[in-house]
């Protein structure tokens, strides 16, 4: 089956409207643990989280509390910085996702500029990798940036689905031919390929077009209806409607 991973940053958004962090207040709430460990209950696969340099949501002490409290695989987001490469080293995950990262953006905005910053990217891919975790790079659907990420090393790749979710009509059709092109290229070149941005209980089903999917990384999606019914429950939705996925086409 088609898996999931769920991203958690947004457990964290509302945690940090009123604490700056966990160990400022036993009043800290809601739990990032307690919400990973939901989300397992609902039949995640992975738990996403992405450390920005700006601390805006996840904090580093949540990402050692989540791998030692939920027996899943955590999938590290993280910008390509000595910073986030010592944590990662610390850390140890079992996969980490190279993002961009801009301090003024909402939420990521684009793919990351693998063919742009390959020697760079290199080294980071090289150190994570012999820290032991599997190295995904967050990018646009666009053959150069598949076939880069393959030559710096990576092990996955994520397709950028955030210009899919934001446009309609023969736009998005569009998108979704980039799309399916770019996971067959990667498919061919040996990469895992998972997708990732904007993808809601709404639009998910039109991505089931592209072949060779592995697992989808969902966040604030999730998070939203998880206000209203609960995170198991949130997730235990999304999971069902990713079943009717055909793996291979």
């Amino acid at each position: 089956m088609l898996k999931l991973g769920v991203n958690i940053d947004h457990v964290a958004t509302l945690r940090q409207a009123r604490y700056a962090t966990m160990l400022e207040s036993n009043n800290a709430e809601p739990d990032i643990v307690m919400s990973a460990l939901a989300a397992k209950r609902g039949g995640a696969d992975s738990i996403t989280m992405h450390v920005r340099g700006d601390r805006r949501h996840v904090q580093e002490e949540d990402v050692f509390r989540v791998k030692e409290g939920c027996n899943l695989p955590v999938n590290f987001e993280m910008a390509s910085t000595a910073e986030m490469v010592a944590m990662a080293l610390r850390l140890r995950p079992e996969f980490v996702c190279l993002v961009p990262e801009n301090r003024q953006e909402i939420t990521t905005e684009g793919g990351l500029d693998v063919s742009g910053q390959r020697e760079t990217l290199r080294a980071t891919v090289g150190a994570l990798r012999d820290g032991g975790s599997k190295v995904s790079m967050f990018i646009d659907p666009e053959e150069e940036q598949v076939r880069a990420s393959r030559d710096i090393g990576a092990d996955m790749v994520e397709l950028h689905t955030g210009s899919f979710a934001n446009c309609e009509g023969a736009m998005r059709k569009e998108e979704l031919a980039r799309l399916t092109a770019a996971a067959r290229v990667g498919n061919q070149l040996g990469l895992r390929i998972n997708a990732g941005h904007g993808i809601n209980y709404e639009n998910l089903e039109e991505l089931f077009e592209i072949p060779h999917l592995v697992e989808l990384n969902i966040g604030h999606s999730i998070v939203s209806r998880a206000v209203m019914t609960g995170m198991e429950q949130a997730v235990r939705e999304m999971v069902v409607i990713m079943g009717r996925y055909t793996v291979e086409q």
